[in-house]
């Protein structure tokens, strides 16, 4: 036999082999060849959509991939830098993840965290969220699965949540929490006015006070002293006319000094409270390890936080209670359930930020961690007005004081790009200018 004839024979043979014995039919040069199978999913574009339907700069981004049709949501809203994570997202993240897989998530976060080489600013880990969290909507579609089953699957029906009670005076905020607790919420915050400052959290829809100072020092009032007489006066006067079966929070937003937070969390220990939030700016979280041995106060921090550094000590040293962190300002879902792994161990709880300059994007994001892992708190809830809810259609629904999720594959939420448009972000002014404008009587920053 000559080598041509070997060859084929061999050939037939293996084929035979492959098929289990059984001959096949051998294509004629006129039969139309198998067409070529398609190639491995891929990213085609990344880009961030800026849409404002309740009047707050929102960034969305959306990953695009191969497959006509299918796409992945994700929040990345950094309300007063939004055209810098714009930036971010369409300049360089966009060609950086071009022709990569999708699938391939934590591979595809930790390059993008490394690929500006500074690391663990704001701007950079909210452009870095929207494309995680779309990458997780992607996941979940393909599998055909909501998120929260992805993982790991349910550890409770729906996710508590707290609704913000204000008021210029405490009598009024008092018959705010009254109405929520009506309505089936159990966790309530309380916010009250300081007459002539500018307090956190208890903006009741007046028009702003105008502007103390002059020129270069103009700005708003804030002497942390007169805030920490009026909170406990406020606690005791809501439980006096509540009792304790709600909960109440409330939020310091790092405006006194240390030592009088120290004493603030102190007095109002007696009341109760479920936390109170952000005693200390992230610069001086050294003073938890003084306060810790002073009071059961149950503590919320972590608002501003981007870095592990600022976190890690906090959880592993019990210092506080519930962990507070923006999701999108740390990196999205990847980090932040690695976040509650490390706080489980602590038996830390979460208490994601959950304002209304998180998306309900992020809103859903929020949810489906919440949903899943062991160690939840309290979700901070934003009700988002009707105009909102048809741009993004399938936000999850808050009723009887939890946030409950649809079983849609993925995040389980999408955006209406063209009614999206018709509520451009405005950038006169390009961000809320109150911010980096509070001062003492003196005309000294105050934080935040």
């Amino acid at each position: 036999m000559d080598r041509r004839h070997f060859l084929s024979s061999l050939a037939r043979g293996a084929a035979l082999a492959g098929l289990g014995g059984c001959s096949a039919p051998a294509l004629s040069a006129q039969e139309p060849k198998t067409p070529r199978a398609a190639g491995p999913l891929t990213i085609s574009r990344v880009r961030a959509i800026l849409t404002a339907p309740a009047k707050i700069r929102l960034v969305v981004v959306k990953v695009e991939t191969s497959e006509p049709g299918l796409y992945g949501l994700g929040c990345a809203t950094f309300t007063q830098r939004a055209r810098v994570v714009e930036t971010a997202v369409n300049q360089y993240l966009d060609p950086f993840l071009r022709g990569k897989d999708p699938d391939n998530i934590e591979d595809l976060w930790q390059a993008m965290y490394q690929s500006s080489y500074w690391r663990n600013g704001p701007c950079l880990m909210n452009a870095i969220s929207g494309v995680d969290m779309a990458l997780w909507d992607i996941k979940g579609k393909r599998a055909g699965m909501p998120v929260y089953q992805l993982l790991g699957g349910k550890s409770r029906v729906a996710a508590p949540v707290y609704r913000h009670a204000s008021g210029t005076t405490i009598e009024e905020v008092t018959q705010k929490v009254k109405a929520f607790v009506d309505e089936g919420y159990k966790h309530v915050r309380i916010q009250v006015a300081v007459p002539g400052q500018a307090a956190y959290g208890s903006r009741t829809g007046e028009p702003p006070a105008p502007l103390d100072g002059e020129g270069h020092f103009e700005g708003r009032t804030f002497e942390p002293a007169a805030y920490c007489r009026i909170v406990p006066k406020l606690f005791e006067h809501v439980r006096q006319e509540l009792g304790d079966d709600v909960e109440l929070l409330h939020d310091m937003h790092e405006r006194p000094h240390p030592i009088q937070s120290i004493a603030l969390l102190k007095e109002v220990e007696k009341y109760h409270p479920f936390f109170m939030e952000d005693p200390f700016t992230p610069e001086d979280v050294g003073y938890f390890k003084i306060s810790r041995p002073q009071t059961a106060t149950p503590i919320a921090m972590g608002e501003l936080f981007n870095n592990p550094n600022e976190w890690v000590d906090l959880v592993s040293n019990r210092l506080i209670d519930f962990i507070r962190c923006h999701i999108s300002q740390i990196g999205g879902l990847s980090p932040a359930r690695k976040v509650a792994a490390l706080c489980e161990f602590f038996r830390v709880r979460s208490a994601w930020h959950g304002p209304g300059d998180v998306s309900p994007v992020g809103h859903a994001a929020n949810l489906h961690l919440d949903l899943a892992i062991w160690n939840f708190g309290i979700q901070e809830a934003t009700i988002f007005n009707e105009t909102a809810r048809e741009v993004f259609p399938g936000t999850p629904e808050v009723k009887n004081g939890m946030m409950w999720a649809n079983e849609k594959p993925g995040l389980g939420i999408d955006l209406n790009e063209g009614l999206a448009a018709k509520f451009p972000v405005s950038d006169e002014p390009p961000f809320d200018l109150d911010w980096g404008r509070l001062r003492g009587k003196d005309g000294t920053i105050r934080r935040p």
